[in-house]
């Protein structure tokens, strides 16, 4: 089984998550991983290493953060037009600089309804050292734990 080989070892103890939009309940993202805000280091929220776009789609308005210099763009469900995060397109120096997963779409906590992935048995949380590449990724409903 190949599993991801380019994810700093404190990322790969994280759970997976399945991310559901906290208004329709569609799947927005079956790749989540609880994270916090590189820019603030208290903001919890959901990211992906890729977004699933056919259930989010990007609003192509451009914009910066509100906590650093990253550009951004809103993601929004496809189900229902909320807006659900956001992907950086450019990100900034200081979030280059520091510490963190490499993942560009962010999923905010309040906006989408969580909860942990399960491995291919079924019978423990997914960690993100276990996950295979997106492109190998075959997603079973059955993968949540609600």
């Amino acid at each position: 089984m190949m599993v991801l080989t380019n994810l700093h070892p404190s990322f790969g103890k994280k759970a997976v998550y399945i991310l559901d939009c906290a208004v329709c309940y569609q799947t927005v993202c079956r790749r989540g991983m609880l994270a916090v805000l590189v820019a603030d280091g208290k903001t919890e929220l959901f990211s992906t290493d890729k977004c699933d776009r056919s259930a989010v789609g990007v609003i192509p308005e451009i914009f910066w953060a509100k906590s650093c210099w990253c550009k951004i763009q809103s993601l929004a469900c496809l189900s229902c037009g909320a807006v659900v995060g956001y992907h950086v397109i450019l990100p900034c120096v200081k979030c280059l600089k520091a510490v963190n997963n490499g993942h560009r779409c962010m999923f905010h906590n309040k906006f989408v309804s969580h909860c942990y992935r399960l491995d291919e048995e079924g019978g423990d949380f997914l960690l993100w050292k276990h996950l295979k590449p997106h492109d190998e990724d075959n997603l079973l409903s059955r993968e949540c734990l609600r």
